[in-house]
């Protein structure tokens, strides 16, 4: 499988969410070879898309000549997207969001009712495409915090998602906090494994993933140096 990683942490390869997502591709690999490209969002020449639907009029081609080109060439090679990125008030950090926003020229401007709502028909089919969400957040719980950012992530890739929603994420990177964060990211990497294997995680470990792993209470008293 072609896996396309996009890394939208400003943190880059120090990002806590890369923590969650390494694992992740680990247990892929371990139920069988995958070929892993990661693009780091920050580092990419990607101008802000201006709405010009230029591309969307055109068969594809924007009015900007940079990275974007070779990203969205990257996109249609690929069988699997990854988004691995950390909550930045409640949705994606900008670098990722601008990358997000020039996929436009993979759709026209005709639309089509799908359901209740209508979606731009695609310059191709990109049906083979399946699409990963995984972000972490530095609150102590998931409620009540990620919805926006999996909504959004919903009505972008309605069919073929999997969502992976993990709080307590700068823990990944602590030393001192391997006794929980080690059995977490062997959790992740039999989900990984799953979804390698039949393109699902089982509800069980989805809620084990996503739950905190220490009490919440707690790691809001060490974040705020009061533990």
């Amino acid at each position: 499988m072609k896996i396309l990683v996009f890394n939208g942490s400003p943190k880059r390869e120090k990002s806590d969410t890369l923590c969650i997502t390494r694992a992740f591709l680990a247990g892929m690999q371990e139920a069988g070879e995958q070929q892993v490209k990661v693009i780091t969002a920050v580092d990419q020449h990607v101008a802000y898309c201006t709405g010009c639907f230029a591309c969307m009029h055109n068969g594809g081609t924007c009015i900007y000549d940079d990275d974007m080109k070779g990203i969205l060439e990257e996109i249609l090679k690929s069988d699997l997207l990854i988004f691995s990125f950390p909550l930045y008030c409640y949705g994606m950090p900008a670098p990722l969001k601008a990358i997000v926003d020039r996929i436009l020229p993979l759709s026209k401007m005709t639309m089509e009712k799908v359901g209740d709502r209508y979606e731009h028909v695609g310059q191709g089919d990109y049906s083979h495409l399946r699409y990963v969400m995984i972000s972490g957040c530095g609150f102590p719980n998931s409620r009540q915090n990620f919805e926006p950012a999996v909504a959004q992530f919903r009505l972008l890739f309605p069919s073929g998602h999997t969502i992976l929603t993990v709080p307590e994420s700068p823990m990944f990177n602590v030393p001192q906090a391997s006794v929980v964060t080690k059995p977490r990211l062997e959790l992740v990497k039999e989900a990984g494994r799953q979804y390698a294997k039949a393109g699902r995680i089982d509800d069980e470990l989805m809620t084990a993933i996503c739950s905190p792993m220490i009490p919440e209470a707690q790691y809001a008293a060490i974040v705020n140096g009061e533990a």
